[in-house]
């Protein structure tokens, strides 16, 4: 049975409206964001607080900023996927935000993996904060869903992540290869590559979501090729002029295409075929949709502040609120809540459930909650490595 990528659990094949997670991404959403060298990192590389308890000065809060409002834009469109049904605003708003709120995660976590080079060091980091969390929380929200929705047999696989586990299963995959992508003379089109001919391959399967790792393949690539002046260019004034009407227009076509638009497309998880289409129409959307994609993360990334907000704090916390959010709106779900409210596909109804979840996945970024899941998003698990007493002079 097909899942549709980040929130609501139902096939948009079969009805073109409906939905899965990614975050998110954030939690998706969770790209690495510059820390002091040594110091232990995995899919967020700073959701360690320092010791102090005081703010870490080497951190730039562009990055933390921009994670945080990611994935406030993640949980708000995963709580729209129930209500949307019926409502073309709202569906207008959900194809908007899922143009470039993934997109703009994997983009980042692109660029703080360039330099991994598969030492000791960094495949450690990579297990314990990406391979670790993808199989505690694949468990759990598996688990979660045999008992909460009533579904004993649910199997637990490993291997066929369950709602928004793809994006962790994804990101191992992406830096593992990121000597590979660095290595390629022209690695981009390569991935484009990739990503069209994944478009037009039904047969892949589900197994670790590959269709949808190969097909938003290219937005990591992208972040491995930039350099930190690229960012700089869209922290300019005249950047932020320009996203203004780049992200209306866009907003607007979203409205105008709402009604014929299938969410699958966004998902990057289906070929054309098992979205209906002709096998050709694969690499057109997988073009079009990569440009329109790159444009709005460009302009999300344009209004991001740049310094040090309320909520900068919380960009550290992505992967709990990535990781988390996802329980609350799958229980919701599965205790009938929006069978038995109808009022909330109500305009004021959706409002009260964007709000909801944005407050729901702040609070679940804030340092008490990355302290209470340190255990399983960056545990220590020295027992289980050898010691590289090289690892400083090679990272």
């Amino acid at each position: 049975m097909l899942q549709a990528p980040h929130g609501y659990e139902t096939s948009p094949l079969a009805t073109a409206e409906a939905p899965e997670s990614t975050a998110a991404t954030s939690a998706g959403a969770v790209a690495d964001t510059p820390t002091p060298a040594g110091r232990p990192t995995g899919a967020d590389t700073a959701d360690r607080p320092p010791v102090s308890g005081k703010p870490d000065t080497k951190r730039d809060p562009f990055f933390d900023n921009a994670k945080f409002l990611a994935i406030v834009l993640v949980a708000m469109a995963h709580a729209w996927e129930p209500v949307m049904d019926g409502s073309r605003a709202t569906k207008a708003l959900y194809m908007f935000v899922y143009a470039f709120h993934m997109p703009a995660f994997i983009v980042v976590s692109g660029y703080f993996s360039r330099n991994f080079t598969a030492s000791p060091r960094q495949i450690k980091r990579l297990v314990t904060g990406v391979a670790v969390p993808y199989v505690v929380f694949e468990t759990a929200y598996s688990l979660f869903k045999r008992y909460a929705d009533d579904t004993p047999g649910h199997p637990i696989s490993l291997l066929d992540p369950f709602y928004l586990t793809w994006f962790l299963a994804a990101l191992f995959i992406w830096r593992l290869t990121t000597p590979l992508w660095r290595s390629l003379r022209h690695p981009l089109a390569v991935a484009l590559v990739v990503a069209c001919l994944a478009s037009v391959s039904p047969s892949i399967g589900d197994d670790l979501d590959l269709q949808r790792t190969l097909q938003f393949a290219p937005y990591f690539v992208v972040g491995l090729c930039l350099k930190p002046e690229h960012f700089q260019m869209v922290r300019r004034r005249e950047a932020r002029l320009l996203a203004v009407p780049l992200l209306a227009g866009a907003l607007a076509f979203s409205y105008w295409a709402a009604a014929e638009m299938r969410n699958g497309w966004f998902y990057h998880s289906y070929s054309a075929q098992e979205l209906d289409s002709a096998w050709w129409v694969g690499p057109v959307m997988q073009f079009a949709l990569f440009g329109c994609s790159m444009l709005l993360t460009a302009a999300f990334l344009a209004l991001v502040p740049r310094r040090r907000t309320w909520f900068t704090v919380l960009g550290a916390g992505t992967i709990c609120g990535y990781l988390l959010h996802g329980f609350l709106l799958k229980g919701a779900t599965y205790a009938g809540v929006f069978e038995t409210y109808p009022w909330l596909s109500d305009p004021l109804g959706e409002i009260a459930l964007t709000l909801v979840a944005g407050v729901a996945v702040t609070a679940l970024c804030t340092p008490p909650v990355r302290r209470l899941l340190r255990c399983v998003t960056e545990p220590d698990m020295n027992w289980a490595f050898r010691r590289d007493k090289t690892a400083p002079a090679r990272d």
